[in-house]
């Protein structure tokens, strides 16, 4: 199985760093092939423009769906671009790994999604959901909170954190074709004690084992 892991931490050393090298290292040593983007140590741009592109559809007014779709028909992705989109087209399995920042996506993630997702070679022309490019692909969210769980429940302070992964889930991830297995969430990991940390590392190593057996979930309306 060819799995992609993306890390969306600045900080190398936090525990979301701990759980990207849990998955590296168990996937690897399970004998699946390995490729990752850690965004903050490749510099990467979030910033969608121009420079995704080496072609030119229309000089004088940017859309970014219709340089996309040129792009996609005549090899025209920047070369930082193009290699993230081939990482995405190769893996089998997708592992996004943030902190939940103002409960969503840290921005550098959320500009990897809208500069590597692109119209044509990712999706459109019907290429969505059940039809997307990426059917039979499998992929799932791995974040840490600030809160604890019970702030993040239906009647708490914080709300539905189901919610919250939803517009990723089902907006991002099913969009494009891929089934979802079910978030692996920890919460308040900040605050959690090493030993605390440690055994979540291994929980995580222990599903990771069988994961290419995984059901999808059903993502809520």
């Amino acid at each position: 199985m060819n799995v992609l892991v993306v890390l969306a931490h600045p900080e190398r050393r936090s525990f979301n760093g701990a759980l990207f090298d849990t998955a590296v290292r168990e996937l690897s040593s399970q004998g699946h092939n390995l490729a990752t983007s850690d965004l903050y140590r490749l510099g990467f741009n979030p910033v969608s423009d121009r420079h995704n592109f080496c072609t030119v559809k229309d000089p004088d007014y940017l859309k970014l769906q219709a340089e996309e779709a040129y792009a996609s028909e005549n090899a025209g992705f920047a070369p930082d671009l193009e290699t993230e989109i081939c990482k995405l087209e190769s893996c089998d399995l997708l592992i996004l790994q943030f902190p939940l920042w103002w409960f969503g996506l840290p921005a550098i993630l959320k500009g990897w999604i809208d500069r590597v997702l692109a119209m044509g070679r990712t999706y459109g022309y019907g290429a969505m959901y059940r039809k997307g490019k990426f059917r039979g692909k499998r992929g799932f969210l791995c974040l840490t909170t600030g809160g604890v769980e019970e702030a993040y429940v239906k009647t708490g302070q914080h709300g539905d954190i189901h919610a919250m992964l939803r517009p990723v889930q089902h907006g991002v991830l099913e969009f494009v074709g891929f089934d979802v297995l079910a978030p692996q969430i920890h919460f308040g990991a900040a605050r959690a004690t090493p030993e605390q940390r440690e055994k979540w590392l291994a929980q995580y190593a222990l599903r990771l084992r069988t994961i290419a057996s995984e059901a999808p979930i059903v993502i809520d309306s």
